[in-house]
């Protein structure tokens, strides 16, 4: 699944859409776009379209990760911390950088019921546009794709 907001520079695969860099967060592997770019677009579709949501389906993912940076990249797997709790499962609490990001952009964040009536995967998204220091171009893009854009600050 790929976002309106991301098919021009997502839907060649040739940069990491949200739904692989969810996937990847989730199993804690730090990946960089050089090594995303070795990887061949059968390899780059996979990792798309993969489940990754029981243990199992976790490990799995995970193993495939690690076994194609070693065959496809001479750098090596770098973990990423654990999180105690990921911002984006918590529909009940929008983070301080969402609405930091939206204070700078000139729009009001999502409500708290708009924010809790995103999917995961959308919540996900912006905060990951939010923390960004090169695609937080994005982040009004997202938000009116997501119907949670308010009208500009008065």
């Amino acid at each position: 699944m790929l976002f309106e907001f991301e098919r021009d520079f997502a839907g060649s695969l040739r940069c990491i859409p949200m739904i692989a860099r969810q996937k990847l967060d989730i199993v804690c592997i730090k990946l960089s776009l050089r090594q995303w770019s070795q990887f061949s677009r059968e390899d780059r579709e996979t990792l798309t379209k993969l489940p990754c949501t029981t243990a199992d389906e976790q490990a799995a993912y995970r193993a495939l990760v690690a076994h194609l940076i070693a065959a496809r990249s001479n750098e090596p797997l770098r973990p990423l911390d654990a999180p105690t709790q990921a911002d984006w499962q918590e529909p009940d609490r929008m983070p301080e950088a969402v609405m930091g990001q939206a204070q700078v952009d000139g729009v009001v964040p999502p409500t708290p019921a708009q924010w809790a009536g995103l999917t995961p995967l959308q919540r996900f998204a912006l905060i990951k546009l939010a923390r960004s220091k090169h695609e937080n171009e994005n982040f009004v893009p997202a938000m009116k794709e997501f119907g949670v854009l308010q009208p500009e600050h008065a």
